[in-house]
């Protein structure tokens, strides 16, 4: 089980779609293994094979996971008043994001404009050096964050004293055109009043739209005060 759920992982980000030979390499299992793992997937169908390509792409019974998760996060429901009012009241982009492997994943989002060019969908994932990324890292007991550091998806120590920088002056943390040129953001870090764990909400968009200034004077207190009835505090 745990091998086949290690196969299933490799499909989280591009490419689409996958051969034995990639994910042998991928996870590190030999291609015999690969090959009688990706077997029982496709019967069972968790995977998609493609005949033109020799390939695979996640087959609809693994949506079906992904959708059971989502069903049964209470505080994504408990997020979505606070979200949508943020996303209309700034016209940015607000998402609620969990840690997952390596990366932070989108388990909601809401868009306050239909002109945002950057809309990121639920199950997107985000790297560490993201507003989310950092607040993240910056709320993690030290012991924590120092093994997590340790990954290959880590971000440089600069980004992480940034981070730790800006949560103790702000509560919030902020990539300011980092991620992505002309993009920025906030975010916060909490733990969820329905026991389900530690997530990060934030609020991003065009740097003509969300300048720094707002960031920190408006939008940060705003994610603080959501951040604060979500952990029940």
């Amino acid at each position: 089980m745990a091998r086949g759920l290690d196969v299933l992982r490799c499909f989280r980000s591009e490419p689409k779609t996958l051969g034995n030979q990639e994910l042998a390499r991928l996870t590190g299992l030999p291609k015999p293994t690969i090959s009688r793992i990706t077997f029982t997937l496709t019967e069972l169908g968790y995977l998609r094979y493609h005949a033109e390509s020799g390939k695979y792409s996640p087959g609809h019974a693994a949506l079906a996971l992904g959708f059971g998760l989502l069903a049964g996060l209470a505080i994504r429901d408990l997020a979505k008043a606070d979200m949508t009012a943020l996303a209309t009241q700034t016209g940015g982009a607000v998402a609620l994001g969990a840690f997952d492997g390596d990366a932070m994943v989108y388990v909601e989002a809401m868009h306050g404009s239909p002109a945002l060019y950057l809309r990121l969908p639920v199950g997107y994932r985000a790297s560490l050096d993201t507003a989310m990324g950092r607040a993240y890292l910056a709320a993690l007991a030290p012991a924590a964050r120092e093994a997590l550091m340790a990954s290959p998806s880590a971000p440089g120590e600069q980004v992480v004293q940034e981070a730790l920088r800006d949560y103790e002056r702000h509560g919030c943390c902020f990539a300011i055109g980092q991620w992505q040129s002309g993009i920025n953001a906030a975010a916060v870090a909490f733990p969820a009043l329905t026991g389900e764990g530690v997530f990060v909400l934030s609020c991003g968009g065009p740097a003509e739209l969300l300048p720094p200034a707002l960031l920190h004077d408006q939008v940060a207190p705003a994610l603080v005060r959501v951040a604060a009835r979500l952990s029940g505090k």
